[in-house]
């Protein structure tokens, strides 16, 4: 596992919405206004949405409890790309791993117009406004929001499992890895028709990896190579 992430099993998340006054972003409005001019002039299509950030978390037993607050999605950007973290505010977000029948698992690339652009991860996304129920912030139905909109796979009818936990480099990523009936190759030839029908599809396309030989540590973020590199 990568250097500086930490990994934790999880039986069930419980999120929330909560108010909070965030310092950093208060005492660098400047630099955050122009930080998110410098990223629009380089992709235009981004916008300045709300989003949720976690200001505090706990694990006991197995079960997580997560604090979230919303915050413009400039300031988000501007704090993630610092790299510099206050210790309490991180990017909280969950994902689908999913695997296919022939042991292989997906991973998305971000297209050219998106943030991240040209990275590969899961398909996932910062949680927003749309994963509320009312003060509840529903992480899973988040992960499952993103994956459906992002490859057009519908969840195996009864999946379950375990969360994984990975908090490393200001984030706490929530993964649940999904083992679907098809093969690689099948899930790929749907996820594809899927990206080529949308208007305005967020991923460039995916790929099946396979083991670690498949791994490309400059465009993986940290906590898809520490997933990978022990599932692997």
């Amino acid at each position: 596992m990568p250097e500086g992430f930490r990994a934790t099993r999880l039986a069930g998340i419980e999120g929330r919405l909560v108010p909070y006054d965030w310092p950093w972003a208060r005492d660098n409005a400047p630099a955050i206004a122009a930080h998110w001019e410098r990223r629009r002039a380089a992709r235009p299509a981004m916008f300045d949405g709300i989003v949720l950030l976690s200001c505090d978390c706990t694990v006991v037993d197995g079960l997580c409890r997560i604090d979230l607050f919303e915050v413009a999605y400039s300031r988000f950007l501007a704090y993630r790309d610092g790299g510099r973290f206050d210790g309490v505010v991180a990017n909280a977000f969950a994902a689908i791993v999913p695997w296919s029948a022939d042991g292989a698992v997906l991973i998305g690339e971000m297209g050219a117009h998106t943030a991240n652009a040209g990275q590969l991860y899961f398909p996932c996304g910062t949680p927003d406004r749309d994963d509320l129920r009312g003060t509840v912030v529903d992480l899973a139905g988040s992960a499952t929001r993103e994956f459906t909109e992002e490859t057009g796979l519908s969840l195996p009818e009864g999946a379950a499992g375990e969360w994984l936990l990975l908090e490393g480099e200001g984030q706490l990523a929530f993964l649940r890895p999904v083992r679907f009936p098809e093969t690689a190759d099948a899930l790929l030839a749907r996820a594809e028709a899927h990206r080529l029908a949308e208007a305005d599809p967020e991923l460039a396309g995916l790929a099946a990896l396979r083991g670690p030989a498949d791994l490309d540590p400059a465009r993986m973020p940290g906590f898809v190579r520490a997933y990978l590199t022990g599932a692997f």
